[in-house]
């Protein structure tokens, strides 16, 4: 029988059709999925990486609540325009500790998986009660209120745990002293700062929103918005790019 014979078969018969569909599907279906089941992580480890910190959960919290990811993507690709524009592409493992991740399909304003350190608290605080103070042509409403807004330190530790459970690995230890680490993060002149950093290497404490009193949301967000992109040191995977 020729090849061309063996075809009709399948054109002439939408049945046998459909189960050369579906066998091809399954076999395919079965070669990529099955590797998975034996690997422990899909994700390289990246030297740097850590879980947020009680603050900066928190703060990532409220950039959840308020929609943010909506107009605000946090996945730069590999071409050059974006690389030119915002920096190093991004690497899987900088959403390894988020649930749900950020990465966005949407940008109404700017990439922010590498703001952190771009611009000073007080920029962003003023970009956040005003944003056309800042940019006289911009669409983002402004949440003034997040000044205003103390947070709430006795439910911070419920978050770690919750975060916990689906594989971010905070421990006892820093569950037990999150609403300690929230509140020294933003008022280090009366907090324990060298043990928020040994529990969360690099983390920055200041008074991020510039008022005194108890963390504000504000805080929060300006705390999480600083963070991002600023844990992995870039330049060693140019230099690797360099040599290769």
């Amino acid at each position: 029988m020729s090849l061309w014979k063996r075809h009709q078969i399948f054109e002439k018969n939408s049945v046998v059709l459909i189960i050369g569909i579906l066998a091809v599907i399954a076999i395919g279906g079965l070669v990529e999925i099955t590797p998975l089941f034996y690997l422990k992580s899909t994700i390289e480890k990246v030297e740097g990486m850590r879980p947020y910190t009680p603050l900066e959960l928190a703060g990532r919290n409220i950039y959840v609540r308020e929609g943010c990811y909506l107009c605000h993507s946090q996945m730069i690709r590999p071409l050059r325009d974006e690389v030119e524009r915002y920096g190093h592409y991004s690497l899987a493992a900088e959403s390894m500790y988020d649930h749900p991740f950020q990465w966005g399909s949407k940008r109404t304003g700017p990439d922010l998986a590498r703001v952190g350190a771009k611009y000073s608290d007080e920029w962003h605080v003023t970009h956040l009660v005003n944003p056309r103070a800042i940019v006289p042509q911009s669409v983002m409403p402004g949440y003034p209120f997040l000044s205003e807004t103390e947070i709430d330190t006795g439910t911070i530790a419920g978050h770690l745990r919750a975060n916990r459970t689906v594989g971010v690995p905070y421990s006892d230890d820093q569950i037990a002293n999150a609403a300690a680490d929230l509140k020294a993060q933003a008022d280090p002149d009366n907090g324990d700062i060298d043990a928020l950093v040994k529990r969360y290497p690099k983390a920055i404490a200041r008074n991020f929103d510039g008022k005194p009193g108890n963390p504000t949301e504000m805080d929060a967000l300006v705390a999480y918005l600083q963070m991002l992109g600023t844990l992995v040191d870039f330049k060693l995977y140019d230099e690797k790019a360099n040599l290769r």
